[in-house]
Order: structure tokens, then sequence, then C-alpha cells
């Protein structure tokens, strides 16, 4: 180099930090994300819940199938994973809901829901039929629910730490986030809790469904600033469809998951979250899959349409209101994945022995191609053993190139 070395070393160390910074605040992308939350109000769940969604899915599948997929059709492979997923893993993840789903009856009801939500959570968690992911969605921190909120979050940790160890895949859902204050606030008590049982940092979900976390009172977007104020404990941002769009002041018949407002929002979400490995969850649709079998395939039609869109787009979950919904959830995902595996596949296989197949991917193309195909591995819509044969690579090399 004619360039004096000193100049290098100089900028080295001055970026050093930087460098540090930027590691620590994005670290990758979001490991094992579930496909999708389930909510249920404290007050119906259960401990057989989890099997009786099941159940419920598969009889709605029953009496008013078969499957539609995206496009109108009906894959039989499809219908295939869809049962078996149904019939061992109905739900991914749960959120035991204290807050919208729920309501307000009262002090002594809610605490009695609680802590019976939480004896029935604790009986799964022993007998390993809890769902990978579980949680409790709080109401707000927000001064009218605020001390509501925390003392149904202590009641229910009092009572299932009672019982059992805190479950791996435990989550806190907070609603209605407006401030990057209350983000703060919701830090302190997970501190303030972790301390009085013993537990390790507690991860939170951040609810972005007022816009005021989109844009706050400056002009300036604060979801990001959010994220960096959980120090580390966002477990996701989900996006809350109706909530949102009633504050924008959408009209009821046009509020939906795919209006330009909604989308607008989760493209904020989407960018502030990339490369921190915090999820992103689409929101949910109200339009529910009962009444006679018309009505629940037009339902199914609309479920299966908007989980693929949301796919395409880069939102890889999304809330289930209803036991007939799962159906549609998992054939959309399955069927997401299915229709793009062996182009996928084949892409990254020319990529790695340095082919040109037409296409000229990039470094990062790799890195999606194989994220991609990893995805249908994690969710069930391909066996290692396929994605192998398909792309000529190892799972760990599949891994180590999703990670690059």
């Amino acid at each position: 180099m004619s360039l004096d070395p000193r100049v290098v070393d100089r900028l080295n160390v001055r970026l050093a930090a930087d460098d540090a910074a930027r590691h620590d605040r994005y670290p990758g992308s979001a490991p094992d994300q579930p496909v999708h939350t389930v909510y249920v109000p404290a007050g119906r769940f259960a401990a057989s819940t989890v099997g009786e969604w099941g159940a419920a899915a598969l009889a709605a599948l029953d009496t008013h199938g078969p499957l539609p997929t995206a496009d109108g059709g009906c894959d039989q492979r499809v219908d295939v994973l869809v049962r078996a997923k149904l019939a061992t893993e109905p739900i991914e993840d749960l959120r035991i809901d204290v807050e919208d789903g729920y309501g307000s009856p009262g002090d002594e009801t809610e605490d009695a829901d609680v802590r019976a939500a939480a004896i029935a959570l604790a009986r799964t968690v022993a007998d390993g039929t809890a769902p990978r992911f579980v949680g409790i969605r709080m109401k707000s921190l927000e001064s009218p629910t605020l001390r509501r909120g925390i003392r149904s979050l202590d009641l229910f940790l009092d009572t299932l730490l009672g019982a059992v160890a805190l479950p791996a895949g435990f989550r806190v859902t907070l609603p209605k986030v407006t401030t990057v204050a209350q983000v703060e606030a919701m830090v302190e008590l997970c501190v303030a809790l972790e301390a009085e049982y013993e537990l390790a940092p507690l991860r939170v979900e951040l609810q972005v469904e007022m816009p005021q976390a989109i844009l706050g009172p400056e002009g300036t977007a604060l979801v990001a600033p959010m994220i960096s104020a959980c120090a580390g404990r966002c477990a996701g941002l989900h996006y809350g469809t109706y909530d949102y769009s009633t504050s924008v002041e959408i009209a009821a018949a046009y509020q939906s998951m795919e209006h330009p407002a909604a989308d607008h929002a989760k493209a904020v979400m989407q960018v502030a979250a990339a490369g921190t490995g915090v999820p992103v969850c689409d929101g949910s649709t109200n339009v529910l899959p009962v009444g006679d079998t018309e009505q629940v395939r037009v339902a199914w039609a609309l479920h299966a349409r908007l989980v693929r869109r949301s796919l395409e787009r880069g939102f890889y979950q999304g809330w289930d209101l209803h036991p007939a919904q799962l159906p549609t959830r998992f054939a959309a995902t399955f069927s997401f994945y299915r229709d793009g595996l062996a182009a996928a596949a084949a892409r990254l296989g020319a990529y790695r022995r340095q082919r040109l197949d037409g296409v000229l991917d990039e470094p990062a193309t790799a890195r999606a191609l194989a994220r991609f195909l990893r995805r249908a591995m994690d969710c069930g819509a391909a066996e290692a053993a396929e994605v192998s044969a398909l792309a000529g690579v190892t799972p760990a090399e599949l891994t180590d190139l999703a990670a690059r």
C-alpha cells in the first residue's frame, strides 16, 4: 500500500467500538420462530385446551374439507402434513390472555381466573403437553390498567412457579405500547419479578397496535428505540390489526391485515427488527370459520390467502383465534414452502457449485435461500433428508449458509 498504514490502524481503532455495538444490536435473524400464536382468554384456558383445539380443528376439516390453498386447489401431500400436525402439535405458541380477549370482569374474578390458568399450564408443563412457546398477555402499563396488569402477571408467576419451573419458551406480552418509557418500565418490572422469584431474564413481546409506536410525537419512529429499551429481552413484535386500524380511523368494514395502513405499520416494524433477532408477527383476521360448510370454506379461503400473503411479505408468524383456523394456518404455511422448495434448493445448489443456471445469485440471496429451506424444515413442511437431497447440503451446512 502507498497509504501510510498508521491511517488504517487509526481507523480500525476508531471503529472498533462501533463494530462491537453493531454486532450486539444486530446479531442476526430470528431463531426458532413459531408459525402462529394462539390467544385463549384466561377464563377459558384448561389443561385440556391444546388437545381440544387439535380435535376441533380435525373435526372441522373432516366436516368441511377438503382444505383450500392460496390458489384455490388442494394438495394431497399438504393435507397429510396438516392432519399429522393437528394430531401432534396443533398449537406451537399459546398466549393466555387477560387483556382485550378477556376483558375486565372485576378483581376477584380475574384473580381466580389467573391462578386457575397458571395451575392448568403447570399441569401441561409437568405432563409434557405444553406448547413449545407459552405465556401470558397482561394488561397495558397505561394508568387505568397498570395496577391490574402487574397484579395479574405477579399472581400468574407466583402460582405457576409454585408448581413447576418456568418453561424455557415462556413469554410475557405487553399490549398497546405507545412510548419508550413504558418499555423501560416493563424492564424494571421484569427485574423486580426476577429478583422476587429468582428467575433468568424474562422475555417480553411488544404489541404494536397503536400509531404512536410507529410515529412518535416528535415525528420519529419509536419501534427501534423500543427494541433497544428492552435491553436484550425483546422476544417479538406483534401487530395488532384492529386496535391499530381503529386508531387511524379506518371504518370497521375495511379493517384488515392487508389494508395499506397495516402494511405501512408492519413495514416499519420489519425494518426496525431486521437483523436484531427479534421476530415480527402479523395480526389476525376476525372472519372466523364457523357456520355451515359454505361459510366455513369462505372464511378458510380468506384465511389461507392472508396467511400466504403474510409469508410472501416476510412475516412468518400470525395470530389464530379459533380452532378451525388451524387447518388453513398450517395448510397455507406448508404450501408456501413446498411450492418454493424445489426452486430454492436448485438455486442454492447452483450457487454452491458456482454454476450459472439462468440466475446470478449474490451471497445475500444465498442466505435468503438457505433461510427459506431452514424454515421449511423447522415448520415441518419438508424433511431434512428431502432438503439435503434437493440442495446437495447437509442440515449443518444449511444452518451455516443461513447464518452467514
